[in-house]
C-alpha cells in the first residue's frame, strides 16, 4: 500500500510536470507550519533558480493545476514559493480505511526478504547480567522484531563469552577449594556426577574471587592459565567441569533474559567457533594475507583511503593464544556456512567500533564472506546515572539486571496499589507490564548511538513522553472499546469532520514512514517518537469528542473504528520495541 505522503508527493510532482517543471521537484513533506497548512512542498524554489523565474509564480502554477483535485481541500501558492496544501476529509478516511483492513496496515515488506543473523545479548557465562548488559538487550530484541516485521528471516544469537581464560579461573579456583573432585584426578575413567559441584550462586562469588587472586597470585595466575590450556586441549575432566558451568549459567541466563521478554534463537558462544579457527587460518595463510609481527600472526587492515591508523587485526598472539578477533572471525565462518545470510548485524557498545571495522576489513580479505554480504556494527552508548556516570548502585558497585528490574517493578507496584484500580490478582503482573514499559521505552526512546541517564521516576510516570503514558492510552482506549460492546467495523469510519479526528487520522497515515524509518536505520527511538505523537493525537480526541454518548449510531461507530484502530496501530508498534499493555492501570 502506498505509503499517503507518497500518494501526495505523486500527485503534486505530475503537476509540475504540467506545469513543464521537473517532476523531482514535487517531494512533499509534513508541514513545519501546522497552523498553515497539514503538508507543504518547496520545490518552486530550486525550480526558479533553472527557469529564472520568480518561484511564486512558479508555485502558482502548480497550485493551478491542483485545483480540483480530489485529494485536496486546499492549495494555495504563498511567499516566497511555498506551497501549502490541505487534504480532503474524503480522501483522509478512505486511505485510513485502507489501512484499517490492510495486512500489516499495509506497510510494505521487503520485496526480497533477506537472512539476517543478529548478534546481540553477549553475555559472559557464570557472571550475572548487569545494566552493562541491558541496551544490548533491549535494543537487539527490537531490531530483531522490526526486521521480521518486514519479512526478513532473522537469527537472533546471544554469542556468548564462554571460551578463554576466564573459565581456566573458575576451574582452577574450583580445585583449589575441592582438590579431591573427580575433575582433577587424571587417572579417573569413571562416569563424572551428573550435578554440578556448585551453584550460580556460588559461582557468581567464584569468578571474581578467582579473577582478583590472578592480579596478586602469579603462581595461581599461571595455574590458571594451564587450566585454560587443558580444557581447550580436551581435557576429560576440565572439559566436564566446563559442561557444568555452561549448563547453569545458560539456566540462569535464560530466566533473566525471560523476565526482559528478551528471546534468542540460537544459544552459541565462542568455544562453538574454536573447530573453525585451525582450518580458517590456513585458508587466510594461503591467499597471503596473513604476515608476521614481533612474533604474531596478523593481517594488515590499513587502507590507503583512511585518515587514521587503523591497527592490524590480530589472529595468533605470540604465545600462540587467539583472541576476540579470532573467534569473531570463525564464527563469521560458521554463520556463512550454516545460514548463508545477506547480512550480519553485531550490536555492541559503540566503543568496539575499531574492533569491529578490523574484523570486518580482515574477513574481506580472506575471503569469509561472500562480497554482496553486508557485515554492520551498531554501537550504542551507555545507561549513565544522574550524575553523568555509568550507572551504579546507590553502593557505588556495578548493578545486577536482575535488581535493577526489581528495583523498577517494586517502584510501579506501589503506584499501582495506591491508586487501587487494578484487582489484587492483576497487581504483580500489571507491574511488571509497566514497568518493562517504563525501562525499554526509556533506553529505546532515545537514538542509540546516544548515551541517557536513567531517571526511575521520570521514566516511571504515567504522563509525558514515557512507556507508561503510551500503555495508559492503550488501556483508555480497550476501556471504551469494552463500554461500547458491539463489533468494530473499520469500514464505519467517517469524515474527518472535527480537526482532533483529522489530527489523529493524519498520524495515523504517518506509520509507514515511521517503521521504514525505524527499519533502515536500526533506530527503534523512530517508532517511540511516533507514538508518542500518535497517543498524543488519541487523547485530544478522545478529550474533544463524545464518542459513547454521540446519539447519531453512525458517527459514533466510526469513532470507536477509529479508536479501534489507533489501538492496533499502538499495540504493533509497541510489540516491535519489545513489550506490552495490560488490560487496566
Amino acid at each position: 500500500m502506498e505509503k499517503f505522503i507518497d500518494l501526495i508527493s505523486r500527485r503534486v510532482s505530475h503537476a509540475f510536470e504540467e506545469a513543464g517543471l521537473d517532476g523531482r521537484l514535487g517531494k512533499v513533506t509534513v508541514s513545519n507550519r501546522p497552523d498553515l497548512c497539514e503538508y507543504q512542498c518547496n520545490g518552486a524554489m530550486p525550480a526558479a533558480k533553472a527557469a529564472h523565474r520568480p518561484p511564486l509564480e512558479l508555485a502558482q502554477a502548480v497550485a493551478e493545476r491542483l485545483q480540483g483535485e480530489a485529494m485536496f481541500s486546499r492549495v494555495e501558492a504563498v511567499k516566497p514559493g511555498f506551497l501549502n496544501l490541505v487534504v480532503q476529509e474524503d480522501a483522509l478516511r478512505d486511505y485510513v480505511a485502507q489501512m484499517a483492513q490492510a495486512p500489516a496496515f499495509g506497510v510494505e515488506g521487503e520485496s526480497a526478504p533477506k537472512t539476517i543473523v543478529l548478534d546481540y545479548g553477549g553475555p559472559n557465562v557464570a557472571k550475572p547480567l548487569h545494566v552493562g548488559h541491558l541496551r544490548s538487550a533491549i535494543i537487539g530484541e527490537s531490531l530483531k522484531r522490526i526486521d521480521r516485521f518486514f519479512g526478513n528471516r532473522v537469527i537472533g544469537d546471544i554469542h556468548m563469552g564462554d571460551w578463554g581464560l576466564q573459565m581456566g579461573l573458575i576451574i582452577e579456583e574450583v580445585r583449589e577449594r575441592h582438590p579431591e573432585l573427580p575433575y582433577f584426578d587424571e587417572n579417573y575413567t569413571g562416569e563424572y556426577p551428573a550435578e554440578a559441584p556448585f551453584t550460580i550462586s556460588e559461582l557468581e562469588e567464584i569468578y571474581p574471587t578467582a579473577s582478583a587472586k590472578s592480579k596478586v597470585d602469579e603462581d595461581f595466575a599461571r595455574r590458571a592459565h594451564d587450566a585454560t590450556y587443558k580444557l581447550q586441549t580436551g581435557e576429560r575432566g576440565y572439559r566436564a567441569m566446563w559442561e557444568h558451568i555452561m549448563r547453569i549459567s545458560k539456566e540462569d541466563l535464560r530466566k533473566n533474559y525471560d523476565n526482559l521478554d528478551v528471546h534468542f534463537d540460537v544459544w552459541l558462544g565462542e568455544s562453538d567457533a574454536q573447530k573453525d579457527i585451525p582450518p580458517m587460518l590456513e585458508a587466510m595463510k594461503a591467499r597471503g594475507i596473513v604476515t608476521e609481527s614481533e612474533g604474531a600472526l596478523v593481517v594488515d587492515v590499513q587502507e590507503p583511503t583512511d585518515t587514521k591508523e587503523v591497527p592490524p587485526c590480530i589472529l595468533v598472539k605470540s604465545d600462540g593464544a587467539t583472541l576476540y578477533a579470532t573467534t569473531d572471525l570463525a564464527t563469521l565462518v560458521q554463520r556463512m556456512r550454516d545460514y548463508q545470510p545477506d547480512k550480519v548485524l553485531y550490536l555492541t557498545d559503540k566503543r568496539q567500533a575499531l574492533h569491529f571495522e578490523q574484523v570486518f576489513r580482515a574477513a574481506r580479505k580472506g575471503g569469509l564472506v561472500p562480497d554482496q554480504a553486508e557485515l554492520q556494527h551498531v554501537g550504542f552508548g551507555t545507561m549513565n546515572g544522574k550524575d553523568g556516570k555509568p550507572f551504579k548502585t546507590r553502593e557505588g558497585g556495578v548493578m545486577r539486571l536482575e535488581r535493577l528490574i526489581g528495583e523498577i517493578t517494586d517502584y510501579v507496584r506501589q503506584k499501582i496499589t495506591e491508586n487501587q484500580v487494578v484487582d489484587e490478582g492483576e497487581v504483580d503482573q500489571t507491574a511488571r507490564r509497566i514497568a518493562m514499559a517504563a525501562l525499554k521505552y526509556g533506553d529505546l526512546s532515545n537514538q542509540p548511538t546516544k548515551d541517557y541517564i536513567f531517571d526511575l521516576e521520570r521514566f516511571a510516570a504515567f504522563e509525558g513522553n514515557t512507556g507508561p503514558y503510551i500503555l495508559y492510552t492503550i488501556v483508555r482506549i480497550k476501556s471504551i472499546l469494552a463500554k461500547y460492546g458491539a463489533g468494530v467495523e473499520p469500514k464505519a469510519l467517517q469524515r474527518a469532520e472535527t480537526k482532533e479526528a483529522k489530527d489523529l487520522m493524519l498520524t495515523l497515515t504517518r506509520l509507514g514512514e515511521s517503521l521504514e524509518a525505524a527499519y533502515h536505520d536500526n533506530a527503534p527511538n523512530a517508532i517511540c517518537a511516533y507514538i508518542y505523537e500518535l497517543a498524543g493525537a488519541a487523547n485530544k480526541f478522545y478529550h474533544e469528542t463524545r464518542i459513547l454518548t454521540e446519539t447519531d449510531a453512525a458517527k459514533k461507530a466510526g469513532y470507536v473504528a477509529l479508536m479501534d484502530l489507533t489501538r492496533r496501530v499502538l499495540e504493533q508498534c509497541i510489540d516491535l520495541l519489545g513489550f506490552s499493555a495490560p488490560e487496566r492501570m
